[in-house]
């Protein structure tokens, strides 16, 4: 049970159950939001979770043959999101830090060295810079606020305690440079690692992360009555007047509810693939769709990515175009050496190919992320090819990912998700990136106007005998180009 102070009268209006999202002051009558901020910006902004980590004080592991438990921990938020840096103490009576963010693990300790750094402000995401004698890129520059510490700490935590840290990747390698205490950072070196790598114990349950993460699903689907207080089902984008099956009360659209039902109706309006909510087993293992964002591209063209969640297996994304579905996981080793603008990488041995340089801006955000999607956030990508494999970057002005993706075969979505999954959807005012389509359009243009050029010429030598022929000749080979040009821009 959730329990929200009324706004008028400042008594307490208790939530019997995680669905509802409104409640009715039994004391002066007003209805209440639970989350009234959520609801209002639900298609605009996305939830956070909050506390998803599997790791606890007291998770033991195993990093080489060096037994270590976890004995604290900070919490550090910035803008959008949050991460943890779990404090780890070695049987040996070393210590390291285990950082935990969005599902990815590094295990770094302090470096004593005195090498020149870079200051703080003229670190970027995506620019490589030389640390410890090798080439490392930068791949999160932030300023945070510690928002909680807890357990054995090296050092005391207070309120208003800012971490100013930029976060650099070298294939599985990784170093923090922490600036924290002044211009000259404390350098912190280590490596990627997953839990099963480290063997770890003593991992909370399912049902402790999903209480703390707190509400995932993003899915408005009750409220409850305000006459007798049991919950009514509604359907967003049909229901505009609901009646309470126990009491038969009627509440009207034109009530405070109607923040709930228009926030559905927007919801509705986006057609989707795969609900939020759904769930799916995926290679042994439970997933949940937890958020939904449609991104679009330079030329306008737009597609959808559904944010998967597991307990165990964290976060990975399903992607879906006009030319079909691929499934994305983001990666923990990185390409070494990388520049903006190469025309080529290499991860794990395999070499990738230039495709794309874009910007992707989001255009509708729903549900919860690991960090706050906001409609309007922009990013930089580039992408790159291997056959089937792609590879990506985007890049912004605080952070630098890069993610791998593969096809995955509708029949096999449906398997997975059974009659959750809709199908694939064609639709002309929903697009998908098209990127590869938008190419093959600009050659056939650029075809077609060599065409005209070249038919031309013969033509034009002798025009006043054949201005008719002349003129039959270049609509048939110009009114195709301009087809095709304006079919691209509607």
């Amino acid at each position: 049970m959730q329990t929200v102070s009324c706004p008028s009268c400042g008594a307490e209006v208790h939530f019997r159950s995680h669905a509802s999202v409104m409640a009715v002051c039994e004391y002066c009558s007003t209805s209440v939001l639970k989350d009234a901020d959520a609801v209002r910006d639900l298609g605009k902004m996305s939830s956070v979770l909050e506390d998803y980590s599997p790791i606890q004080i007291g998770t033991s592991g195993v990093l080489g043959q060096r037994p270590f438990t976890v004995v604290g921990r900070i919490q550090l938020r910035y803008d959008a999101g949050l991460w943890n840096e779990w404090f780890l103490l070695f049987d040996d009576g070393a210590t390291s830090w285990l950082g935990d963010s969005s599902g990815l693990y590094t295990i770094t300790a302090e470096y004593r060295g005195a090498a020149a750094l870079p200051p703080f402000e003229a670190l970027h995401p995506g620019y490589t810079y030389d640390l410890n004698g090798a080439p490392y890129t930068a791949a999160e520059i932030r300023v945070a606020e510690c928002v909680g510490g807890q357990g054995e700490l090296p050092f005391k935590v207070g309120d208003g305690y800012q971490a100013r840290v930029a976060d650099f990747r070298r294939g599985g390698e990784f170093i923090t440079l922490d600036y924290s205490d002044g211009p000259q950072p404390v350098v912190y070196t280590g490596l990627a690692v997953t839990l099963d790598s480290l063997q770890c114990q003593l991992l909370r349950d399912d049902d402790a992360i999903q209480r703390a993460a707190g509400r995932y699903r993003g899915k408005l689907s009750a409220l409850d009555c305000p006459a007798c207080g049991s919950q009514i089902k509604y359907l967003p984008g049909v229901t505009t007047t609901l009646v309470c099956q126990s009491c038969h009360s009627q509440i009207d659209a034109a009530s405070p509810k109607a923040a709930v039902l228009a926030a559905g109706e927007r919801l509705a309006s986006v057609p989707m693939s795969i609900e939020l909510g759904a769930t799916a087993r995926i290679n042994n293992q439970d997933f949940t769709i937890i958020g939904m964002m449609r991104r679009a591209d330079d030329e306008g063209t737009q597609w959808n990515e559904y944010l998967l969640y597991g307990t165990r297996a964290g976060f990975s994304w399903l992607v879906e175009t006009d030319e079909g579905w691929s499934g994305a996981n983001v990666l923990s080793e990185w390409p070494l050496g990388y520049q903006p603008g190469a025309p080529a990488v290499v991860v794990e041995r395999t070499h990738y190919s230039k495709l794309y340089d874009y910007s992707s801006v989001v255009t509708f955000a729903a549900g919860a992320f690991n960090w706050r999607v906001a409609v309007g956030d922009r990013t930089q990508v580039a992408e790159f090819s291997a056959g089937q494999l792609r590879l990506a970057s985007e890049t912004t002005a605080q952070e630098m990912t890069w993610s791998r993706s593969a096809p995955v075969a509708t029949d096999q979505l449906a398997a997975w998700f059974g009659s959750q999954f809709k199908g694939a959807r064609r639709t002309a005012t929903v697009a998908g990136s098209g990127r590869d389509a938008h190419y093959h359009r600009k050659l056939a243009q650029r075809v077609i106007w060599v065409m005209l050029a070249f038919n031309a010429i013969p033509l034009l030598i002798n025009f006043s005998a054949t201005w008719f022929l002349s003129l039959i000749g270049a609509a048939a080979i110009y009114l195709p180009a301009w087809f095709l040009d304006n079919g691209e821009q509607s």
